[in-house]
């Protein structure tokens, strides 16, 4: 079936050899567990053969297990590594990782006033420089943080942006109007994707996530198949009841509106195409 997995995290318990950065203990590993091996398993069950790795927030700018399990495993996953987003010089670094098999990085607001958190020189050199590399800027960010990511897209229309999680929107439990415009106005950016994803954090967090579907649709009619992808936000989405089967499923056979052509375009082409083909 060859899905794309668009978002999924990964840790190992060996914290001796992939030590947590400053700040984290053990007890913020929640699992303890979900090593690349781990989340093979939930792929594997339901026809997922690649996935896009996304650094864990508790090993900091420590690339090192995200990049052994790339290493480990050729072409079944890619990654997006986190750096210092306020180094002065980050393009030599972005091009170094990008030999190793990361595609994008995230980025987010940290303690930055949030009208203005792209606002610094060496934000705007990541924007550069991910232009120049085709990787991509991968935001986690609340609807809020639009109007600032929509100034950097104006500045910079070829680096290639995704917009995590549908933007968060509906974390609070009721999907706004106004955040879904929002949202559905980056569209306009040629370059600007959608992770369809992190079901159990949105709106009612219930499977089968249908109360999800017209907030879907929205941003579906905005941007359109191509620049959607479906991912899980593993391991948070197998735990706590959720079910991984239960997030693929939402745009296998509960969505209406998608036609077969949509769904290779959210299962799988589109992260391929932002991802895999860089």
């Amino acid at each position: 079936m060859n899905f794309i997995d668009g978002h999924s995290h990964v840790w190992t318990p060996d914290t001796k050899a992939y030590p947590l950065a400053a700040g984290f203990r053990r007890f913020d590993m929640n699992p303890p567990s979900f090593t690349v091996e781990e989340l093979q398993v939930k792929m594997q069950s339901v026809g997922v053969s690649r996935a896009v790795l996304i650094q864990m927030s508790f090993y900091g700018f420590d690339n090192r297990y995200l990049l052994d399990s790339i290493r480990k495993y050729p072409g079944q996953f890619c990654g997006v590594a986190v750096v210092d987003q306020n180094a002065p010089e980050p393009a030599s670094q972005m091009q170094a990782l990008k030999l190793l098999g990361i595609r994008g990085f995230r980025i987010y607001p940290k303690n930055e006033p949030i009208g203005d958190w792209l606002g610094c020189e060496s934000m705007h050199r990541m924007f550069a420089a991910g232009a120049a590399l085709r990787m991509a800027m991968c935001c986690l960010i609340d609807p809020d943080a639009l109007p600032a990511l929509d100034r950097m897209c104006r500045d910079f229309p070829d680096t290639p942006v995704v917009i995590d999680h549908l933007c968060r929107i509906g974390v609070s439990g009721t999907i706004q109007d106004q955040d879904v415009d929002a949202l559905c106005r980056m569209a306009r950016h040629k370059n600007v994707s959608v992770k369809v994803s992190a079901f159990y954090a949105l709106g009612k967090k219930q499977s089968p996530y249908r109360d999800l579907s017209p907030l879907i649709k929205r941003v579906y009619e905005a941007f359109g198949p191509e620049r959607l992808m479906w991912a899980s936000d593993s391991p948070f989405q197998v735990v706590g009841g959720h079910r991984y089967r239960a997030s693929i499923d939402l745009v296998r056979t509960g969505l209406d509106f998608l036609t077969a052509v949509d769904k290779e375009w959210l299962l799988r082409k589109t992260a391929e195409r932002v991802f895999f083909a860089a």
